[in-house]
């Protein structure tokens, strides 16, 4: 049974005793406007109160300050920091920097040093007594330099944080004024400790202490509070602390070499990809189930869900960090680094295509049929397949003018990552025909009539895609060994090949005069636009289109097709026969380019996408 004890003590009085992390404690992550908030919060109060002449004892006359509280865990006599270690790590390293400037002016006081460690021998013990923070905190009393390569997010916070206190503590403390605001901080500065002990000395009760009061809300992240549920149901102390250091890795891993907050995204992504069975129904008002709790408090799902998810034993839960987490973490990461890539690795070009599209979802999906047991080259075939299918399904949705915004699309994936979760690649019930046979079942392909509604105006990023697509297609068409330069077409502005002058460019024939309107929506179809540099594009933009069709030769394979010169090249020619035995249209010159013009480049239009996005390729990877 657990008892709580609460009282309030001056920084002198809380510091004469150690404390320690206990394993689910988030990393010390303050930032320097944290720093900034402290120093001014502590020498405003002080200053407010001090008198230039007043004895040192005079700080007993001053008034108190509060800076909240701490939550302390007793077990099996040592005290761990539940809560609070972010703010007494700053408060010590305060206190060492104290402790130099005092020792310059030659007036630290005897109970300085204590508040920060204790020497036994020539040897140095801190009261913030963590090991692997050791070498540092040594470090930081002795003023040597200390080579932060290699070290956590923890360990190089600190030195910064401790750099910020350095470069910002106030002037006004300085000096004489020092040693008064000393013994101010140290005597009238006060924290509420909240200690909690239990008969059992239980890890899950300390736990349970820790989870209730960040549900009253302290800051703690759901990946900290998923680290804690899990490592306190780590009986083996030996297996708690390895496991506690791969998740130490897996999780610095992903934040430095993907971003803050991808940690999370990582861990829903895994756990929706796995074990979400259910998803919140369409009615009004109705529960959130799986899918949904996943992605709000994926920590709290997980608790409630070891039977479904077999965590039933102490050896469960280490697994769950080393094998699970370090596996589908690795092939998030990996997918995160094609989805950004300039040239993404060989197959994995889709990834990065649906990435563009801002399909949040893709990486879900992705993690849906891997297996741990998969080797690394089926994996990377299956993410081909798995990307390569969004990919079809997004441009036929563009292509139709359908949205695949994530409130549009989760049911769908959902039941998609049902059907594929776990699957092997091959075989009658195997990954690609699952695929292949829904791709099958969608009416709105290319050969849909919408291809009118697909214009420009509100649509500029997917008709830029539709059109970089194109255009690199073309190009690594015709010349089989150059590089893909999608990463370029995508960063073009969308050019109109008509101009935007109605009755300049002499378009009365095609839709009478006056009709201004009618040319204008027309004119925004995807038959009649191109994708040019930005410069160039708003260089050509008023010109009628003879002279354009001069400059065109000059820019990629898709605008140089307007102008007969390209057809007098033999990569383009080749590639514009091969077109023609595939799919029965051509690639031609257009000197003139008339309302008839822009009909028949919509439908070569249609065609290059049929090309392209081809579920027939499926079969093949």
């Amino acid at each position: 049974m657990s008892k709580v004890d609460a009282r309030e003590l001056n920084i002198r009085d809380l510091l004469s005793t150690k404390f320690l992390l206990d394993y689910y404690q988030r990393e010390y992550s303050w930032e320097k406007k944290h720093i900034t908030d402290l120093l001014d919060d502590l020498s405003g109060k002080f200053l407010k109160d001090h008198k230039e002449g007043n004895e040192r004892d005079a700080v007993e006359h001053y008034d108190y300050y509060f800076l909240g509280s701490i939550i302390i865990s007793n077990k099996e006599g040592k005290n761990y920091i539940i809560d609070g270690q972010q703010r007494l790590t700053s408060l010590t390293l305060l206190l060492i920097c104290i402790f130099h400037k005092l020792n310059e002016q030659g007036q630290v006081p005897s109970y300085l040093s204590s508040l920060i460690y204790s020497e036994d021998y020539g040897k140095y013990s801190y009261n913030l007594d963590v090991p692997e923070r050791k070498r540092c905190m040594e470090s930081l009393r002795s003023g040597e330099p200390f080579n932060e390569e290699g070290e956590s997010a923890s360990i190089k916070n600190i030195i910064a944080r401790y750099n910020d206190i350095k470069e910002l503590f106030p002037g006004a403390l300085a000096g004489e004024v020092l040693p008064y605001f000393t013994d101010w901080l140290a005597k009238k500065v006060y924290l509420v400790q909240i200690k909690t002990s239990s008969d059992s000395d239980s890890d899950a009760d300390a736990y349970t202490i820790f989870e209730t009061m960040n549900d009253r809300g302290l800051s703690l992240t759901p990946t900290e509070m998923l680290k804690g549920y899990l490592l306190s149901r780590i009986t083996d102390s030996e297996t708690r602390k390895e496991t506690d250091k791969d998740w130490k890795e897996q999780i610095a891993s992903l934040q430095n070499n993907i971003g803050k907050g991808e940690d999370a995204n990582a861990i829903k992504a895994w756990l929706r990809s796995q074990y979400a069975q259910t998803i919140r129904e369409h009615d009004k008002g109705a529960s959130p189930r799986d899918f949904d709790l996943i992605g709000t408090e994926f920590h709290r799902w997980v608790s409630n869900n070891e039977q479904n998810i077999k965590l039933l034993k102490s050896c469960d839960f280490a697994r769950f960090i080393q094998d699970d987490l370090t596996f589908y973490g690795k092939w998030y990461k990996l997918i995160s680094d094609a989805a950004w890539a300039k040239l993404p690795p060989e197959g994995m070009e889709a990834i990065r295509y649906n990435a563009d599209n801002n399909f949040t979802l893709q990486r879900t999906v992705l993690l849906a049929p891997l297996k741990k047991t998969d080797s690394p080259d089926n994996i990377r075939r299956k993410l081909r397949i798995v990307s390569s299918y969004l990919d079809i399904l997004i441009a036929w949705r563009i292509w139709n003018n359908k949205t695949y915004r994530y409130s549009d699309m989760q049911h769908t994936m959902f039941l998609l990552i049902i059907a594929i979760r776990a699957k092997d690649m091959d075989g009658d019930e195997g990954l690609k025909k699952i695929l292949y046979d829904r791709l099958m079942k969608i009416k709105e392909t290319f050969d849909s009539s919408e291809t009118t509604k697909l214009v420009v105006h509100n649509n500029k990023s997917k008709i830029r895609y539709l059109l970089a697509r194109m255009t690199d297609y073309i190009e690594t068409s015709s010349e089989p060994n150059r590089p893909s330069h999608y990463h370029e077409y995508i960063t073009y502005e969308v050019e109109h090949i008509w101009a935007d002058q109605f009755e300049k460019h002499g378009h009365e024939e095609d839709f009478g005069e006056g009709r201004e309107q009618d040319f204008f929506a027309y004119r925004d179809r995807i038959g009649g636009l191109l994708l040019l540099p930005g410069p160039k594009n708003r260089r050509y933009g008023k010109l009628p289109y003879t002279e354009k069709r001069e400059h065109y030769i000059k820019e990629n394979l898709l605008a140089q097709s307007l102008h007969e010169g390209a057809y007098q090249r033999a990569p383009f020619k080749d590639f514009n026969d091969e077109f023609k035995k595939n799919s029965g249209r051509e690639f031609r010159a257009h000197p003139e380019f008339k309302k008839e013009d822009l009909d028949e480049r919509q439908e070569l239009y249609r065609e290059l996408c049929k090309q392209i996005w081809n579920p027939e390729k499926l079969r093949d990877m």
